[in-house]
């Protein structure tokens, strides 16, 4: 059995092969190719979620127009499996409206604790996290991007109706 810290905080054994399916290489690879890293000059709004589990951190940085997201930068200090789903984000949010990114968060969120299905396209690609369902200390890493975009575009829809 191999143990990592976090799984050693929480009192939980990892066998060699759970580890190899949980950190496969295309979770590696989205976690290292994560796109709109850069913050933005003049959002509209910003939301920084932290773990309180891990210490991961994702800020999120984004403008909205006509009730789509625009323009999105993000800055992600987490895990590979955060930085996986902040990649598969990152990718897909310009365009989106709240609803969207709202129902990306729920569906990825039940995909990971209540065997939900993947969420629908365009973030589909949040399909590489599946094997993080049976590993309940990474969930809100993972979760981490995607609440903090829906939190940030219900924020600046609330600033565009106030300049209305």
């Amino acid at each position: 059995m191999t143990l990592c810290r976090e799984s050693i905080r929480m009192g939980i054994a990892m066998s060699d092969m759970d580890l190899i399916n949980l950190y496969s290489g295309r979770i590696l690879e989205l976690s290292v190719n994560i796109p709109l890293t850069e913050r933005l000059e003049n959002p509209q709004a910003t939301v920084r979620k932290r773990s309180p589990l891990c210490g991961s951190t994702v800020t999120v940085d984004l403008v909205c127009d006509d009730g789509r997201v625009s323009e999105y930068g993000q800055d992600v200090k987490a895990c590979a499996l955060g930085q996986a789903a902040a990649s598969v984000v990152g990718r897909n949010v310009i365009g989106r409206t709240r609803a969207e990114v709202e129902t990306a968060r729920d569906q990825l969120s039940a995909m990971l604790k209540s065997d939900g299905p993947v969420p629908d396209a365009p973030f589909d690609g949040l399909e590489a996290l599946l094997p993080a369902r049976n590993f309940r200390n990474r969930h809100a890493s993972i979760l981490l991007t995607l609440d903090a975009a829906a939190e940030a575009v219900a924020l600046a829809e609330s600033v565009s109706r106030a300049w209305r």
